[in-house]
C-alpha cells in the first residue's frame, strides 16, 4: 500500500507520542507535507550536509532525525549560510523532515531503555517519574448480539491493556430502555414507542492518548444510531515515563571495569570516568544524551554510577563528592543507537500495516576527534 508522510509519523508517535516531549523541545514535522507520498526514508541522529548527501544518494523522500532541525524560531533563511543552504536543498529536493527528540527519550522503548539493555542491566526500571500516562475507563451499553464485535473493535484500537495483559474487559447483563423520537432511524424499535432491549454493560480501560481511536472503533462496530457510553477518569497507578533508566549489573565490577564495559558495548574509542576507579559497582543509572541533570536523582537513590554524556567538570566533582561515580560516554556516544533502533521499530510496524517503505539507517561521522 502506498505510504504517506503521515503514515510514518503515526507509526513513530504510536511509540513516542508528542505529549511526552519537554516543553522547550520542538519534535514533529519540520519540513514537508503530511500527505506527501513516501517510499524511502533515511533515519539519522542529526541533519547536516553529510546526512543530506546520504539522503540524496539513497533517493530518500523523507528524513527522520533525533535532534530537531529547528530548535528556535528562525529570524531569516539566508541561502548563503549553512543552515539556509540546507533548508533550500531539502525543499528543492522535496525531502520531508520529521524529528522525534525528548518524546523518543521518554518513551517506554526510548533511547535510555535501549542503552540499559545494551549494557545488559538487570531489573531495568524508570529512573524517575517524569510523566504518567492518564488512565481512563470506558463504559458502553451494547445489545447482547453485538457485544463481542464491539469489545473486539475497542481492544484492537488500544483499549483493555493492564500491565502485560491485553483484551481486559468486564460485562454484565441488564435491560436498556429508550423511546425513538422523530426523524430517528433506530436499529431496534419504532418511533414513539418505548423499547426494552437485552443489553450488556461493557467496560474496559484505555490510556488517554488512545481514547479517540477507541471511541472511533467503538462507534463503527456499535449498531445503535445514538450510543450510550461514559468515560471516567481513574486514580489507578498507570504507566510511568522517564528520560532515564536504572538497573543492576549482572555481576559486581570495579569502576575501571565498568567503564571498559561501556566503552566496548557502545564501540567507542574514548570515554571519561570520574570517581574511585577501584570502587565496586553493583547498580547503574543511564541517561542518553546530556543527563547531568539526573545526578541528584541517582544520588538520592544510592546508585553507584551514572552513565550519560556532556558532563561538566563541576557536575562530575559534585557527584563524586556525594558518592556517585560518573561515566561520560559522550552525547553522540550514548545516542548513536537511535538510527538502528528506529529502523527496527519502523520496519516491523510498516510490515504489519502492509506499507511499502524502505527504511535506511543513516550514519553520522564522529563530531569530536581525540588527538
Amino acid at each position: 500500500m502506498q505510504a504517506r508522510v503521515k503514515d510514518v509519523i503515526n507509526m513513530i508517535e504510536s511509540y513516542f507520542p508528542l505529549h511526552l516531549a519537554e516543553t522547550w523541545d520542538n519534535p514533529g514535522l519540520q519540513i514537508g507535507s503530511h500527505n506527501k507520498p513516501v517510499e524511502r526514508v533515511l533515519i539519522s541522529l542529526d541533519l547536516d550536509a553529510e546526512i543530506l548527501e546520504q539522503a540524496l544518494h539513497e533517493k530518500a523522500d523523507m528524513i527522520i532525525t533525533h535532534h530537531p532541525l529547528f530548535f528556535k524560531p528562525l529570524k531569516n533563511i539566508n541561502f548563503d549560510l549553512p543552515e539556509g543552504a540546507l533548508i533550500k536543498s531539502l525543499i528543492k529536493s522535496d525531502i520531508s523532515v520529521y524529528s522525534a527528540h525528548t518524546n523518543l527519550d521518554a518513551g517506554e522503548l526510548g533511547l535510555s531503555q535501549v542503552l540499559a539493555e545494551k549494557l545488559e542491566l538487570q531489573d531495568i526500571m524508570p529512573l524517575d517519574r517524569y510523566k504518567r500516562e492518564e488512565l481512563l475507563k470506558i463504559v458502553v451499553f451494547v445489545p447482547a448480539v453485538h457485544v463481542e464485535a464491539v469489545r473486539t473493535a475497542m481492544n484492537s484500537a488500544g483499549a483493555g491493556s493492564i500491565g502485560n495483559y491485553s483484551d481486559c474487559s468486564f460485562r454484565s447483563p441488564g435491560t436498556g430502555t429508550f423511546r425513538p423520537g422523530a426523524d430517528t432511524h433506530p436499529f431496534i424499535g419504532r418511533t414513539g414507542l418505548l423499547e426494552e432491549v437485552d443489553e450488556y454493560r461493557l467496560e474496559t480501560v484505555v490510556y488517554k492518548k488512545d481514547l479517540k481511536d477507541v471511541l472511533e472503533a467503538m462507534g463503527k462496530a456499535h449498531p445503535y444510531e445514538e450510543i450510550a457510553y461514559d468515560v471516567y477518569q481513574l486514580k489507578n497507578e498507570s504507566k510511568v515515563f522517564s528520560m532515564g533508566r536504572r538497573g543492576s549489573l549482572k555481576s559486581p565490577l570495579k569502576l575501571k571495569e565498568c567503564a571498559a564495559l561501556v566503552k566496548e558495548a557502545l564501540q567507542l574509542k574514548n570515554i571519561r570516568a570520574a570517581g574511585d576507579m577501584e570502587k565496586v559497582i553493583t547498580s547503574m543509572a543511564v541517561v542518553s544524551g546530556a543527563g547531568a541533570g539526573f545526578i541528584n536523582s541517582a544520588i538520592t537513590q544510592n546508585i553507584d554510577v551514572l552513565v550519560t554524556g556532556d558532563v561538566k567538570y563541576h557536575e562530575a566533582k559534585d557527584a563524586v563528592i556525594s558518592g556517585l561515580a560518573v561515566i561520560d560516554a559522550g552525547h553522540q556516544g550514548t545516542e548513536q543507537l537511535v538510527s538502528n533502533h528506529l529502523y527496527n521499530l519502523l520496519v516491523k510496524a510498516s510490515s504489519q500495516k502492509s506499507l511499502k517503505i524502505t527504511f535506511i539507517s543513516g550514519y553520522s561521522s564522529c563530531l569530536f576527534h581525540f588527538l
